[in-house]
């Protein structure tokens, strides 16, 4: 499974859909140069229907927002991308009755063993890399963490990779890794925020052709 996250624009779906990509992120964090304003998810929920699974991306959001969010993009899944604790992830799933798929930021060892607290209370895990103290973003800064970490994870979840994945690195992620589900967002802009449809293309050929 390939997930194209961040786009914000029809031509980036377009892309996306083109690609053959099986999920597309929309990014509801305000301070992200990704960040989808709820006025625009409509038109590309609508684009995306049927076609590439929505996957609504959060930081520790409040109810009312993610309420609005699932709504005006038809989201298929919440993806937390926060602090949020196993009981809010397990909150959260009950409530808008979606998948969760929580973000385990990754810089050592003990890093992958937090997943192990979200076995009854997420639907999939995400590896990302942690990003640096003081970071205004929590993802998205084309940060690559060691992926020989993830041989530690036995927990029953599925899980996916992100973190400085691009068109010239994710054979080699899922070869070395086995991932279920490679996540881009930074590595397929031609500038923060933007969509290159080249590099989509280059980067779901290359994670199918492994």
């Amino acid at each position: 499974m390939i997930k194209i996250c961040g786009v914000t624009t029809r031509e980036a779906l377009d892309a996306t859909i083109g690609a053959q990509a099986s999920h597309v992120g929309f990014n509801f964090f305000p301070p992200s140069p990704r960040f989808l304003k709820l006025a625009n998810a409509p038109a590309l929920a609508a684009q995306a229907e049927g076609r590439v699974t929505r996957v609504g991306v959060f930081v520790d959001a409040n109810d009312a927002f993610i309420a609005d969010a699932v709504v005006a993009a038809r989201l298929d899944a919440i993806q937390l991308h926060g602090k949020e604790t196993p009981t809010r992830s397990a909150a959260l799933r009950a409530q808008f009755g979606k998948p969760v798929w929580k973000v385990i930021s990754v810089a050592g060892p003990g890093d992958v063993a937090k997943a192990n607290a979200y076995a009854d209370a997420a639907d999939f895990i995400l590896f990302d890399a942690k990003t640096p103290k003081g970071a205004a973003l929590p993802g998205g800064l084309g940060l690559v963490f060691d992926w020989n970490l993830l041989k530690a994870y036995k927990g029953p979840l599925g899980w996916g990779l992100a973190g400085g994945l691009a068109p010239g690195n994710v054979a080699d992620a899922v070869r070395g890794t086995g991932t279920a589900l490679v996540d881009v967002s930074s590595g397929v802009e031609s500038a923060p925020g933007v969509k290159d449809a080249e590099r989509i293309r280059t980067f779901c050929f290359n994670a199918r052709n492994v």
